[in-house]
């Protein structure tokens, strides 16, 4: 299972451990990903999704995952993400 976030394509970063000494060793930052399942109004479905905590937050300020995805980038969203945009996309054109 990779470590990116399948709405907002967060992934590792690498670094630096600086001691007190200055001695630099390399580090991987890795993102905060948790396991989530979101509802679409418009479909009236549950979809799993792994990602970060910031995404999350983010989701739920923009008022769900509906509204979400109507403003994300398709090149952020992962290949199933992008199904499930597309998807709503046309619901809600079918509900317009």
């Amino acid at each position: 299972m990779s470590r990116v976030c399948e709405l907002t394509g967060k992934g590792p970063m690498t670094g630096n451990n600086v001691s007190h000494a200055n001695n630099k060793t390399k580090r991987r930052f890795l993102p905060n990903l948790s396991d989530v399942t979101l509802g679409s109004d418009l479909l009236d479905r549950r979809f799993k999704f792994r990602i970060s905590n910031a995404a999350l937050r983010t989701v739920d300020h923009r008022g769900g995952l509906d509204a979400f995805m109507a403003k994300a980038k398709d090149d952020e969203l992962s290949t199933r993400a992008l199904k499930i945009k597309k998807e709503i996309v046309k619901a809600q054109a079918a509900q317009a």
